[in-house]
């Protein structure tokens, strides 16, 4: 094996990922900011593929000699597209946003953790409590809620001032109750 290979091999090498990889950076630049904030909101689980995705295809393009130019962009278009139609068809359809995403999971409601929706969720009670640690809180009592949010992240809600305060309604449980105290005014 020649050593000097791994490190360099030719000037056409380089002089095709510099050209290439700044052409493609700049059609993927463009095609970003043409298709909206949307295409890289980590919403859902969908969302993150697509990053991803574009992360991965964008890389395939700078360092596969085999990849055109052409063919890259393509592949990179055709993400963006997808992306776009996902969200498009997920805002006028109730089923099919359904079918392509996940609703957040309550998982503690005042302070207590809720078993069954720990369960389903694959979360267990120790990490339920590193996650209220983290969100600054070492108290569950202090805690209103814990929810499992669709892209994979926490969100703590804390009572305010020794006030329960209601989350946001999910399609997990019900609407808040006329019983449920109102959050205070802030």
């Amino acid at each position: 094996m020649d050593w000097s290979e791994m490190i360099y091999q030719d000037w056409s090498g380089l002089l095709r990922t510099v050209i290439v990889g700044t052409l493609a950076y700049a059609a993927l630049v463009a095609a970003l900011r043409a298709s909206g904030k949307r295409t890289l909101a980590k919403l859902n689980a969908f969302d993150l593929v697509v990053t991803v995705a574009l992360g991965s295809t964008l890389s395939a393009i700078l360092l596969n000699e085999s990849i055109a130019l052409a063919e890259g962009l393509v592949a990179l278009g055709l993400l963006i597209g997808l992306q776009y139609a996902v969200a498009f068809l997920s805002v006028r359809s109730k089923g099919f946003a359904q079918l392509v995403r996940s609703e957040p999971s309550l998982l503690m409601r005042r302070g207590t953790p809720l078993p069954a929706a720990l369960r389903q969720a694959r979360v267990t009670r120790s990490e339920l409590d590193s996650v209220i640690r983290t969100h600054g809180s070492q108290n569950r009592d202090a805690v209103a809620s814990v929810i499992l949010e669709s892209d994979g992240s926490f969100s703590v809600i804390l009572e305010q001032d020794g006030q329960r305060v209601t989350p946001l309604p999910t399609t997990d449980f019900d609407p808040p109750s006329a019983t449920d105290p109102a959050p205070k005014a802030g």
